[in-house]
């Protein structure tokens, strides 16, 4: 089915207050359904908890950290991390469940920007990631973790965090408009499971086999688990290779590579959704 581009303004900034207040609109809409649903937003909160319960009291006795230090303030920014990845498998199931219902295609047949409906996916489900990091915070202040490294290295710790969940969000959007298909978050979830505990988010890449450690130290979360360890002022933090040592502009670059490399993929998967 081929859909008519709706009238857009000429100039560019035209263009961008368009897609601005339609890409609210769209936010608008999941924030809608938030209200309608509260029980979906309350499941996001609810297994990532479970997880940094049952590691901090079940297996956090036998854990080591390197340098010492309690194993619930190591484990806690390793759980706020694995938390944001999750939002790809969250974003690529409502992309493909938008899509198999057919609003996809009634959103592209309306008068609005393109690129309106991509934007208010990424911002309703960055909000979303926002609530569940906060409530994420609150459990682990409960639980003994603290952030003691000052409020400016706290506020970029929650903003490396947040900008990962933005990188995945567009992975999650791409991924969605590729397969179309509800049942295909499964195959990812295969995936991501492996990827986030191939990290350093549970355990010290010291401890595992040589080329398994230096596979560890160069995934993308565990760069961001490093320097958010690092901001926060928690346990954990090790020498190594470059990599390791520089936690905090690694972890800014792999999140912007990854948005820079999958927000121009979404974008043109959208306009081709016809073809």
């Amino acid at each position: 089915m081929t859909f008519a581009a709706p009238t857009l303004p000429r100039s560019p900034f035209g263009r961008v207050r368009r897609a601005t207040i339609d890409g609210w609109t769209m936010t608008q809409r999941d924030l809608l359904h938030w209200y309608t649903q509260p029980s979906k937003l309350l499941i996001d909160l609810a297994f990532p908890v479970m997880l940094l319960l049952m590691f901090a009291y079940l297996f956090g006795g036998g854990m080591f950290v390197p340098g010492g230090g309690d194993y619930k303030a190591f484990l806690v920014p390793g759980l706020f991390a694995m938390t944001m990845l999750f939002r790809l498998e969250g974003t690529m199931l409502s992309v493909t469940t938008d899509a198999a219902r057919g609003v996809t295609d009634r959103f592209r047949s309306m008068p609005m920007a393109p690129s309106a409906v991509l934007i208010g996916r990424s911002g309703a489900d960055l909000l979303r990631s926002a609530i569940v990091l906060a409530g994420m915070m609150l459990v682990g202040l409960a639980i003994g973790w603290r952030a003691s490294g000052g409020l400016a290295d706290t506020v970029l710790a929650v903003g490396l965090l947040l900008l990962l969940s933005l990188a995945c969000i567009w992975a999650g959007i791409y991924l969605g408009l590729v397969m179309k298909n509800p049942e295909s978050v499964m195959a990812v979830q295969v995936l991501v499971w492996p990827f986030s505990f191939l990290s350093n988010a549970f355990v010290a890449p010291e401890t595992m086999p040589g080329w398994l450690g230096t596979v560890a130290e160069w995934n993308p979360m565990s760069s961001v688990v490093s320097a958010t360890r690092e901001l926060f002022g928690n346990p954990g933090v090790t020498e190594g290779s470059w990599v390791v040592e520089h936690p905090v502009l690694m972890a800014a670059v792999w999140s912007t590579l990854l948005i820079a490399v999958f927000f121009p993929l979404s974008v043109a998967r959208y306009r081709r959704l016809d073809r």
